[in-house]
């Protein structure tokens, strides 16, 4: 089997300002629309196989228009969704208790906010769906995700601790590429925040 490679892209700006955003399901904002377009016109040919994305508007909507204008098959997986944050949904962060923020700050792997999806099983269900992945033969796969997701992909990479996940900046568009070599190799980064 030969190399394939996997492109994460973060979605763009969302309405609604910023805030803790994983089951909220906000649309794009136009700026957003805008870094998604850009991100993306620069992968020519040959290019993605196979678009994925969250069902989440602010991924979904971007990756409908982009399968439609490449011709590219899509499928809408609802695992590939955000970390859901319980009573910090839609909430900014100036609006937050200090002392429950700066927990989460501290060990964003550990504390788990009010009735918010706890870390672990976050990272189970994206490391579930991620072996799904790694499974199947799609020469070059562009995931449309989250930054929570993101970051969970690239520390598994790199064999990163979970207490190093928010050091890990993934901006909105943000796109990244990981080369998965047949087994017994490992997935590999090339590159992040931008492709050439």
């Amino acid at each position: 089997m030969p190399e394939r490679f996997v492109d994460l892209l973060r979605h763009g700006d969302v309405e609604g300002g910023a805030c803790f955003r994983g089951e909220r399901d906000d649309p794009l904002s136009p700026l957003g629309w805008e870094q998604m377009r850009h991100a993306t016109a620069g992968i020519g040919s040959p290019g993605w196989t196979r678009i994925i994305a969250s069902p989440a508007r602010r991924c979904a909507d971007f990756a409908r228009e982009l399968s439609a204008a490449r011709g590219l098959p899509l499928t809408l997986a609802d695992d590939w969704r955000e970390r859901a944050f319980g009573d910090w949904e839609g909430v900014p962060l100036d609006a937050i208790p200090s002392d429950q923020l700066q927990r989460f700050w501290d060990d964003p792997a550990g504390y788990t906010p009010p009735r918010a999806e706890p870390f672990a099983d976050f990272r189970a269900r994206v490391l579930a769906i991620w072996q799904t992945l790694l499974g199947q033969r799609d020469a070059h796969t562009l995931l449309i995700t989250h930054g929570g997701v993101i970051r969970v992909l690239v520390a598994e990479v790199l064999c990163m601790a979970d207490a190093g996940l928010l050091l890990l900046e993934v901006p909105h568009a943000c796109l990244t590429r990981l080369r998965i070599y047949p087994p017994p190799g490992r997935p590999s980064l090339i590159a992040h925040g931008t492709i050439e």
